[in-house]
């Protein structure tokens, strides 16, 4: 055995051998997120990583916009506001409305706002 191999079965720390949560906690009974949950819920908040789309959803929990007036509030153009806007609409976080050629946008619905609200008020704690 090397010694590099020694020191590293030296510093390995000794498994857990025994389950310290009875059967009866509410652990024990709830099952973990499938593989296919858990890599849907990554790639959502994937979409919601990005601080330019945290900042859209930001205004548009406080009303509907067009891409004009998104594109003046944060200093970008318009090209790169529908590029995210597209992000944003593929994970069903913004929906449109049209209104002749006009288009607005706003959150998906109160699930979106909810979860903004709840992230800002948890950060702000």
């Amino acid at each position: 055995m090397t010694a590099r191999a020694k020191s590293a079965k030296k510093a390995a720390p000794d498994l857990c051998t025994e389950h310290h949560a009875p059967a009866s906690h509410p652990a024990a009974k709830i099952p973990p997120l499938s593989l296919v949950e858990s890599q849907r819920m990554g790639e959502f908040f994937a979409v919601l990583a990005d601080p330019t789309r945290l900042r859209l959803v930001s205004l548009l929990a406080a009303d509907e916009f067009c891409v004009c007036d998104l594109a003046s509030s944060l200093s970008m153009t318009e090209s790169a506001i529908s590029h995210q806007l597209r992000a944003l609409r593929a994970a069903r976080l913004v929906s449109y409305r049209k209104e002749g050629r006009q288009v607005f946008y706003r959150l998906h619905d109160h699930h979106v706002l909810e979860l903004y609200q709840t992230v800002r008020e948890h950060l702000e704690e």
